[in-house]
């Protein structure tokens, strides 16, 4: 790689470092290039993407952003694995480790915030952006659902009455 290349990486690197709501770093030692399609594809299907980088130029492109702190993390064979939403790479990284044991989750940062492997875990269990919107327009909308049901519900007594009172007669 020359250096045209190298200072490309740097700063797509640091592109992701600054946009990224989240990014966790994981060693791969000893996983099969098939074992790394299903995280790539995993991360696709979460809104994620996953980056094999050198630590070298990493380390490089962390120095000045919020995410400085995984640079401690950055030794042997890593993958990053971000997203702009603050929970998908979390979400899909613990749900990779749990199917695949040499998939070790070394730490991470989240707006700025550094996390350990413990720390992953929890913003893993957190809901989703889509979640919470789905469960704030579920809250919204419900309300107003109640308020037509009750607004409409004489309307149909009323009618229900007086067809009965016509059958009566007839």
């Amino acid at each position: 790689m020359d250096r045209a290349q190298k200072e490309k990486v740097v700063e797509e690197l640091g592109q992701i470092f600054e946009s990224s709501g989240v990014v966790v770093v994981a060693r791969y030692e000893g996983l099969t290039v098939a074992e790394m399609q299903d995280l790539r594809g995993r991360a696709r299907e979460g809104g994620a993407q996953v980056r094999v980088a050198k630590n070298r130029l990493a380390k490089i492109a962390l120095e000045g952003t919020p995410a400085a702190s995984i640079g401690e993390y950055l030794l042997g064979m890593t993958v990053i694995t971000y997203s702009e939403d603050p929970v998908a790479a979390a979400k899909v990284v613990e749900g990779f480790a749990k199917d695949n044991k040499k998939f070790e989750i070394l730490g991470g940062n989240m707006g700025g915030t550094a996390l350990d492997r413990a720390g992953v875990e929890a913003v893993s269990k957190m809901p989703s952006r889509e979640e919470l919107i789905a469960t704030i327009a579920g809250m919204i909308g419900a309300p107003a659902s109640n308020i037509a049901g009750a607004i409409g519900a004489p309307a149909s007594n009323i009618a229900s009455i007086l067809s009965t009172i016509e059958e009566k007669a007839a």
